[in-house]
């Protein structure tokens, strides 16, 4: 079954911002975002919002500012990040964090953790940055990294899971920093898996 996948734009200060969503706008929402060498349209790609919707779920990827479709734009990491949940009226979404999303993703978890009704962390950067505001926030987290991952080793994975009280780690055999290409499928049982977790 094929989903219907809407591309879209929302205007933040003078910038135009992209995304993909899909899925029911009152379902539990999953926003996605992408790692330096990617953009929204990968999600689409190895059919991650295909099968987030057919599980019921509302998925928004976002081609982060200077990335995909989306242009630069002079607000904060942090503050696109809020811009985007209060645009979109994401209530409580899970966010998908891969690679240099991280240096969204973590101001964010920190700050707003109150926002979120978990987090992905695929490998994402700035965990030793960030370490010491992390500690202790109860987010439900999934630390998600390739074996062998030579960007942000495992070791950061270790890291973050002492760090963050309510999180697990999985580590995927024989794939890289961008663990969801190689190990596609893997990755999308761990993520369905941990989304349900969160919602229960």
């Amino acid at each position: 079954m094929h989903t219907h996948i809407n591309s879209q734009y929302l205007h933040l200060e003078n910038a135009r911002i992209h995304y993909l969503e899909t899925g029911q706008k009152n379902s539990v929402s999953i926003l996605l975002l992408h790692g330096a060498g990617f953009t929204a349209q990968t999600w689409q790609e190895i059919g991650t919002l295909d099968l987030l919707t057919t599980q019921g779920y509302r998925a928004v990827a976002v081609d982060i500012p200077g990335y995909g479709r989306s242009q630069r734009i002079s607000v904060s990491s942090l503050g696109f990040l809020r811009e985007i949940l209060n645009n979109l009226n994401l209530n409580l979404p899970i966010l998908v964090s891969p690679s240099m999303s991280g240096s969204y993703s973590l101001p964010f978890v920190i700050n707003y953790c109150d926002k979120l009704g978990g987090f992905v962390a695929v490998s994402p950067v700035g965990i030793e940055r960030f370490q010491d505001e992390l500690k202790g926030i109860n987010l439900p987290t999934l630390a998600i990294w390739g074996s062998n991952d030579r960007i942000v080793p495992v070791a950061q994975a270790d890291l973050l899971v002492e760090l963050m009280p309510n999180s697990q780690k999985v580590i995927l055999d024989d794939a890289g920093h961008a663990c969801y290409m190689r190990k596609t499928e893997d990755f999308h049982k761990h993520l369905i898996k941990f989304i349900d977790t969160c919602k229960s």
